[in-house]
């Protein structure tokens, strides 16, 4: 990630280092947090620069829930959407949004979460989100053979999971997480994880514990 100096280069800085300023103070203290004077001082830029990209706080707050939507939602769905030979194969592929936040943005989901309950119209963006997600999820267990009901329940299960890591702040290592995936393969999906298509998952991610 860049530093806060050079995202906010030139006189007027950049329309991106504002808004990574802004996602970091939302990330520390919440959106009440998300102020342009606070922004202009991390990025040291005067507040005046600040109206050369957005027109108010109202436009850049929803520069970054645009970011979380196309960021944690749009990934979501594409992974649950990438082809695959099995349902295990198929769950792996939405596991990577758990384990890479190059794919989906723990921190962010979890602030937008908070800030969506005060807030009635992000409240609604984030029901929406939800299912959206859901409805993926549903859909990726039915093209896998399970009937209507069936893959309610399991999008459910395997959704809800992930979302209780998220609000109870559970703090689990990569290499942890990666023990635990066959157990969870077999209680998502009711079907053991086969060698092959553990290997192939743990093979994704080694790189980052060993580095």
């Amino acid at each position: 990630m860049e530093d806060m100096e050079s995202l906010g280069r030139g006189w007027r800085g950049t329309e991106a280092g504002w808004i990574e300023a802004a996602y970091q103070l939302l990330i520390e203290g919440g959106v009440e947090a998300v102020k342009i004077l606070p922004l202009a001082r991390r990025l040291r830029l005067s507040r005046t620069s600040f109206y050369w990209h957005f027109t108010d706080r109202e436009s850049l707050l929803a520069a970054l829930v645009k970011r979380w939507q196309e960021k944690n939602t749009g990934n979501l769905v594409l992974q649950t959407e990438i082809a695959a030979a099995t349902i295990n194969e198929a769950v792996l592929n939405l596991f990577d949004c758990w384990v890479t936040p190059e794919l989906f943005d723990a921190a962010l989901d979890v602030a937008m979460r908070n800030w969506a309950r005060t807030d009635s119209d992000l409240g609604r963006a984030f029901e929406a989100a939800d299912n959206t997600r859901l409805a993926a999820i549903r859909a990726m267990f039915q093209r896998h053979g399970y009937g209507a009901e069936e893959a309610d329940i399991r999008a459910n299960t395997v959704y809800l999971t992930q979302v209780g890591y998220l609000a109870l702040g559970t703090a689990e290592t990569l290499e942890t997480r990666l023990q635990r995936i066959p157990t969870y393969l077999l209680t998502f999906t009711g079907r053991p994880g086969s060698a092959a298509e553990l290997e192939t998952f743990n093979a994704r991610h080694r790189a980052r514990i060993e580095s």
